[in-house]
């Protein structure tokens, strides 16, 4: 079994879609072995997005995901970093394929509803940075 992690960003909890997705999660059969309720802060947030640190939405980013709640998720299942994508959709919703999570739940490239891991080693990174072992069942 593979995991993934995955985040409902703040619009889509704001928006009240945190409850869907997450039925929409078991219903695609993954396990949810980690779930976090959180605020992040810009700090955190920074630290979290490092990697586009020299990117021009940077700002925009750290300062979208530190502006509310989100739900933070350590998933598992077969093949689960490609499994999460492909249901996440494309990161613009305009040209996500219908049935995905950002197609349903997003509403700009910004806004998009979800996040998941990109690969192997975005997760191993990720899943820790909001997780100790103990946390993850």
């Amino acid at each position: 079994m593979e995991k993934t992690f995955a985040i409902i960003k703040p619009d889509a909890f704001a928006a009240g879609s945190a409850g869907k997705i997450i039925a929409r999660i078991y219903a695609e059969g993954f396990k949810i072995v980690g779930i976090k309720k959180l605020y992040m802060s810009k700090v955190e947030a920074e630290g979290f997005y490092y990697v586009h640190k020299e990117r021009p939405f940077f700002g925009e980013l750290t300062d979208f995901m530190s502006s509310g709640p989100c739900i933070v998720m350590a998933l598992e299942a077969e093949g689960a970093i490609k499994k999460w994508r492909d249901l996440m959709g494309a990161t613009n919703p305009a040209e996500a394929a219908e049935g995905t999570m950002r197609k349903e739940f997003g509403t700009s490239i910004g806004e998009n509803a979800t996040h998941g891991s990109d690969a192997p080693e975005t997760a191993a990174f990720e899943i820790p940075y909001f997780f100790s072992g103990l946390e993850l069942l």
